[in-house]
């Protein structure tokens, strides 16, 4: 009551009012930017506590100045101008320490002690303003009192700070305001109750009450512009953090090159859309994936500067297409992605239609124009999936679908396409530990002289034995093992398998071992090839490599370097499939092949195809003049022998000479010496007759 009524009958109550509302804007400033202190570490924090202490220990000062004008003691005053800044000082000083002390890397307790700190910083300030206070009048205090300010400015600012750094609770923030200005304003006036004043009538002298007034006045506008400066350093540095989050939020969410929505984004899209789907009955969403099936050639031919612009207009074309319900993204690469909200089939149709239209569109970059193209598939929530993950797989299937289907560029999603991926799967899981179970074999097909019936050499074809499946086909398999990389030590394998068997036989035969594509890309097949020949003993000029013209094209620089260098160990390039594919003559002419494959399927229609036979004359005739020997494939007839004969054809190979057989399976033709000669497939004795052979010396 004692500290109520000196309020009320001592003080002014409008300088009093003006007094509070300094204190309040001056704590609010305050916990906010300990706040931001708070969030931050190092420079930063420092420069954060600086603008803090600034801001609490001018308005600590401003709040103490405007009501020590407002108190009325029924005597003359003056101030002492040096103590009065001084208190100034230890207002700003004393609470800096206070909240670096609270944001200790120690927490702990630090936060109350800290707070302990700024308290005895504002009853040293309040003191020592009070000395700088003089009155025309014998002051007495009340020990109890002083001791009583004190007290409550450091209790209840050690709860204050704790609760503006730990956050406890929701409103802690809000709590942590609440509690300084009762600190503040529970210290001012609890001391100033502590004075009691009683004046000496002869000093007359003092400072004039109005000027008193108007510097209340002043200093609560100058308390007031300084804690409007600590709260715009709060506001420009929340807009920066706010458009440094929205920058970050963006670069999280979209794609950075052509702006469209992210990976991210889409699986966030595509969660909220199934899940609306769940809740409304009768709706359904669709999962679009789409692959641009030629982006490749733009890249290639015109460099990455034009993918990346081709890329840009497909996403600007998507994105006006885009209508109500309709959500489009690109996933990486050239893939991209769409959602569609449908109650109609018709719906989904029509922007499956718009999206095909907009993708097969020519494409004009500066002086250059292509057609991408692009392969589309489609999954539809809930039929095709039950979730995210399901959904997108199976527009994958469906996509992949589209693109090994040249008749049609979209393809919906079905059943049997995922039991089939499953079951391919499943297969290239087998095939990574085919070699350490002892599954794979090889087997030989013969390669004969046309004209004499003589063996040649030997074709090593690789064959698989599944534990369940039984003999899985070659072409079955091989892609599989070209996706999954495991054609390198299946590759690897065979190689070294057939040198070594070759190796045992004692004659000269060759041993014609097939290269896949994926390893020309692996950069050490002409040592690996060095290093099996060593290690079996098998001579290089019995080697016989055999590759197909497309693993040229797909990089014909290094795969011709690779070519030379396995050339120079002495072993023999043939190029094989010849005829089908690209068959170009630039081929020929840029490597030296020691000989052409022509591929089966000419040999099928030779009978009945003038077209054919022309065919296999014109490359019988190429090969002629290029000096390289040809071998036709596929040869299962006596007529086709016939006709081979007749066009002057080098080697055969197919069933009517010899079908692939095991190694233990070749009859082994005695030598002149009598001895075991080369193992060999023993050619029927009327296929000899029959195609006019003389038998081999």
């Amino acid at each position: 009551m004692r500290v109520i009524s000196c309020i009320v009958t001592e003080h002014n109550l409008w300088l009093v009012l003006l007094a509070a509302l300094m204190c309040v804007t001056g704590c609010w400033v305050t916990i906010g930017l300990l706040d931001r202190a708070r969030k931050t570490v190092g420079v930063q924090m420092r420069g954060w506590l600086f603008l803090t202490a600034v801001a609490a220990g001018s308005s600590v000062w401003c709040t103490h100045f405007i009501a020590m004008l407002a108190y009325q003691p029924g005597a003359p005053i003056t101030f002492d101008p040096a103590l009065t800044m001084i208190s100034l000082v230890i207002a700003m000083v004393g609470t800096g320490a206070g909240f670096g002390l609270a944001l200790g890397k120690g927490r702990g307790l630090a936060p109350e002690w800290g707070g302990c700190a700024v308290g005895l910083a504002i009853s040293a300030m309040h003191y020592t303003g009070m000395m700088a206070y003089h009155v025309a009048g014998i002051v007495e205090w009340d020990a109890f009192y002083v001791i009583a300010s004190v007290l409550i400015a450091m209790a209840f600012s050690s709860v204050a700070v704790g609760h503006a750094v730990r956050r406890p609770y929701r409103w802690s923030h809000y709590v942590g305001i609440g509690l300084l200005v009762l600190a503040i304003v529970g210290l001012h006036f609890t001391a100033m109750a502590a004075v009691a004043v009683t004046p000496l009538s002869f000093i007359t002298t003092g400072t004039n009450p109005d000027i008193l007034d108007a510097m209340a006045v002043a200093v609560a506008v100058v308390g007031l512009i300084v804690a409007a400066t600590g709260f715009a350093s709060y506001l420009i540095d929340e807009r920066g953090r706010l458009e440094s989050f929205e920058r970050l939020q963006h670069l999280a969410l979209n794609d950075a090159l052509t702006g469209l929505a992210n990976r991210v984004s889409f699986n966030d899209r595509l969660d909220h859309e199934i899940e609306r789907a769940r809740e409304d009955q009768g709706t359904m969403t669709a999962v679009i994936v789409i692959d641009l099936d030629r982006f490749k050639e733009i890249n290639d031919l015109r460099g990455h500067a034009a993918g990346d612009q081709a890329l840009k207009i497909i996403a600007r074309r998507l994105v006006k297409l885009a209508g109500d319900g309709e959500f489009v993204a690109r996933l990486g690469g050239d893939e991209f992605a769409a959602i569609k909200r449908f109650k109609d089939q018709n719906d989904l149709l029509g922007l499956v239609s718009r999206l095909e239209k907009s993708l097969f569109e020519p494409l004009r970059i500066d002086d250059f124009e292509s057609v991408t193209g692009a392969s589309i598939g489609v999954a539809v929530y809930p039929r095709d999936g039950a979730d995210r993950e399901r959904l997108v797989s199976n527009a994958d299937l469906a996509m992949y679908r589209a693109k090994n289907d040249v008749t049609r560029a979209v393809c919906f999603y079905e059943s049997a396409m995922d039991e089939t991926a499953r079951a391919r799967r499943a297969l290239a899981t087998d095939l990574r530990q085919a070699i350490d179970r002892g599954e794979l074999s090889l087997h030989y097909q013969v390669q004969t002289s046309v004209q004499t019936g003589a063996t040649c050499g030997y074709e090593a074809l690789l064959r698989w034995t599944h534990p369940v499946h039984g003999m899985v086909p070659p072409a079955e398999f091989i892609p599989i093992a070209e996706e999954n990389g495991s054609i390198l030590s299946i590759g690897e394998w065979v190689l070294r398998t057939a040198c070594r068997q070759a190796a045992s036989w004692d004659n000269g035969h060759k041993i014609a071992v097939n290269l896949s594509p994926v390893q020309f890309a692996h950069a050490n097949l002409a040592t690996l090839v060095h290093q099996i020949l060593v290690e079996t003993g098998l001579s290089p000029k019995r080697l016989e490599l055999e590759l197909t013209e497309s693993t040229i094209v797909a990089d014909k620089v290094r795969t011709l370097h690779v070519l030379r260098q396995i050339k120079a160990l002495g072993v023999t390039i043939a190029i094989d499939d010849f005829g089908t594919g690209y068959s170009s003559l630039d081929t020929l002419r840029s490597f030296p092949f020691d000989k052409i494959k022509l591929d089966r399927s000419f040999m099928a229609d030779v009978e009945r195809s003038p077209q054919a036979k022309a065919i296999i004359r014109a490359v019988l005739t190429l090969g002629r003049s290029l000096d390289i020997p040809v071998l036709a494939e596929g040869v299962e007839t006596h007529v086709q022998l016939t006709i081979l004969q007749v066009e002057g054809c080098n080697e055969a190979q197919g069933y009517f000479l010899g079908r692939p057989k095991p190694i233990d399976q070749i009859v082994l033709i005695g030598g002149p010496d009598g001895q075991d000669g080369p193992p060999a497939f023993e050619a029927p004795a009327r296929m000899r007759a029959a195609a006019g052979w003389r038998s081999p010396p």
